[in-house]
């Protein structure tokens, strides 16, 4: 198993358990209303959800495991974008953004 096996395993799960969290967690529920966009949550819980997916069934098709990185990294960007917005510190916009960037290296590993 590759470095990069590794890493996406370790995305994909950390996506699921989120993206799921998102759907049926009643703390998310209140950190949604924090963000401004509690119309969104299940949206995004399931574009998580299917991106950690999407990243797991790449192995069988690789251009879903490219869209699911691009898509998750394209989320994580915005997620960085609101946290910048509602004035979150560092500390708080950091896994968003350390998670962009996990997803965009997985992606430019995967084309290349």
């Amino acid at each position: 198993m590759t470095f990069l096996d590794v890493l996406i395993i370790f995305v994909a799960i950390s996506f699921l358990y989120y993206g799921l969290a998102c759907i049926y967690s009643r703390q998310m529920v209140e950190e949604f209303v924090r963000y401004g966009v509690p119309q969104f949550r299940r949206f995004i819980g399931l574009m998580e959800t299917l991106g950690a997916l999407g990243l797991l069934f790449g192995y069988l098709f690789p251009i879903v495991q490219i869209l699911a990185a691009a898509g998750l990294a394209l989320l994580m960007l915005f997620g960085c974008l609101l946290r910048i917005k509602i004035r979150d510190s560092v500390i708080q916009i950091l896994p968003a953004f350390v998670f962009m960037l996990l997803n965009l290296f997985v992606l430019q590993q995967l084309i290349y």
